[in-house]
């Protein structure tokens, strides 16, 4: 582990690099959200009154969005920590947030089993997507922002049209709760992991299952692509992070440094840095 920043109070939630790779945003259950310069602490955004639990810049690096227990999102100015806007209609916990590549407009994720989009400049809701029989853990827009790919407790994935809010196909294979799922960086894939210990790849346009991937002791919470798409970065409750060829399928390494259970992991777009949050309040560098 290159370097340890210490700032939170209670167990990390979100880590997430901005567009540029110079910053970072964490999340926390102490509430807090805090953006770190690599490793000075410069900002943190008080406001919310439940578990804070993730956290992302805006493609432009001037915003960041957060989601909470207290079923609100909250939009934040990054030079002066300042809160810009609050959006409410989740009726319930909101665990995922993400933004546009334009940064127009922002999908969630929620407890209450509901998916919703909303804009960004009138922080008004545009849709709502009633789309699992259970909690909703990630949500995500495609890299050509005409897809939303969404996992769930009730152990499928799904991909919905962002113009009709129809959903588009169910993937299906998991034998247990579905915590993430993202695009590959060309769209063609979707990247899970889940309870079940598994991380697999799908392929976007037939709905199939390409790749199962095993290896990870515990429920694994995070999977994170590198920005060329072959390999992937994964965290578990068995205390390690661990690269993957894609290709393959295959481990290829294990990041030193790791004697507490990683909630999230993120690649800095430049394909340079990992950084993840741990149970134990620290946030991790790797070069």
């Amino acid at each position: 582990m290159l370097k340890v920043l210490h700032g939170h109070d209670s167990a990390i939630k979100s880590v997430k690099f901005s567009a540029n790779s110079h910053k970072i945003v964490s999340s926390s259950f102490d509430k807090r959200i805090r953006i770190w310069y690599m490793t000075i602490e410069r900002q943190i955004f008080k406001g919310h009154t439940g578990f804070v639990y993730a956290a992302e810049f805006s493609p432009d690096g001037q915003i960041v969005v957060s989601c909470s227990g207290d079923k609100t999102i909250r939009l934040w100015n990054v030079i002066s920590g300042n809160e810009l806007m609050k959006l409410e209609g989740h009726t319930n916990s909101v665990v995922a947030v993400n933004f546009s590549s334009d940064g127009k407009r922002i999908v969630s994720c929620s407890v209450d089993k509901t998916i919703r989009l909303w804009d960004v400049d009138s922080g008004k809701e545009i849709k709502k997507s009633m789309g699992h029989s259970h909690y909703v853990t990630n949500v995500q827009f495609s890299p050509n922002d005409q897809m939303i790919v969404s996992s769930s407790y009730d152990k499928t994935i799904a991909l919905w049209s962002v113009e009709s809010g129809e959903k588009l196909k169910e993937l299906q294979g998991h034998c247990n709760y579905v915590l993430y799922a993202i695009f590959s960086p060309d769209g063609q894939l979707v990247l899970s992991c889940s309870y079940d210990k598994t991380i697999r790849i799908w392929d976007v346009e037939s709905g199939k299952q390409l790749k199962i991937l095993t290896g990870h002791s515990r429920i694994v919470n995070r999977v994170k692509y590198f920005p060329d798409g072959q390999t992937i970065v994964s965290c578990s409750a068995d205390n390690t992070i661990r690269l993957w060829n894609v290709k393959s399928g295959q481990e290829i390494q294990r990041l030193e440094g790791c004697n507490s259970c990683a909630s999230d992991v993120d690649v800095s777009p430049d394909g340079k840095k990992i950084v993840a949050g741990f149970a134990n309040k620290i946030i991790g560098i790797w070069e």
